[in-house]
């Protein structure tokens, strides 16, 4: 087993909500760190944690990543960081479960990522690179999100589901800090 860092050029953190019930909007946090203790020949004894920028929100509308910034949704500037650390992780047909704890606006409830091995392969600088993909549907309002708007038509502007997406791509740590420059780790 051993550690392995983030390659944030080729990671993403993305999520998906029903808006007045007929589309979905989508964004993204550009800010965030994953490290993984990852063991490739029993990826069920690995580890992950993951810490995301709440004020990294992108949706692609500075007003609506305002709105979700506010005291109406993640109150990042009282709940700046977004936590995700795994407790178990199971074998689960071609893929495995990582259940885990997430902590965000103040809050932790447990959650169950539905993830996948997309290899393990030699890094063009001599190291070894890994891919990885997770998804979950987690309720908002579990977390304290639950500002919302009725529609004269019925429903609701901010639908209650958040699908959240994952692609992480990590570096064995020991072969990062030999790629690095000198006096960079």
């Amino acid at each position: 087993m051993s550690n392995w860092d983030l390659d944030p050029a080729h990671s993403e953190i993305e999520f998906a909500v029903r808006h007045m019930m007929v589309t979905t909007v989508r964004g993204q946090f550009h800010k965030f760190t994953v490290t993984t203790n990852f063991d490739e020949a029993h990826p069920e004894l690995s580890t992950v944690e993951a810490h995301i920028d709440a004020s990294s929100i992108d949706t692609g509308m500075d007003a609506r990543d305002a709105h979700l910034r506010s005291e109406d949704f993640f109150d990042a500037a009282k709940y700046p960081e977004l936590v995700f650390r795994s407790t178990g992780i199971k074998k689960a047909g071609d893929g495995y479960t990582i259940d885990g704890e997430l902590t965000m606006h103040g809050q932790t409830r447990p959650v169950t990522l539905d993830a996948e091995i997309g290899g393990v392969v030699p890094d063009m600088r001599g190291g070894r690179r890994a891919g990885f993909s997770a998804s979950a549907k987690i309720s908002r309002k579990d977390w304290g999100l639950t500002w919302n708007g009725a529609l004269e038509s019925g429903g609701v502007l901010v639908g209650d589901e958040i699908k959240i997406t994952l692609d992480v791509a990590v570096i064995q740590a020991e072969a990062a800090a030999a790629m690095a420059p000198s006096g960079v780790a």
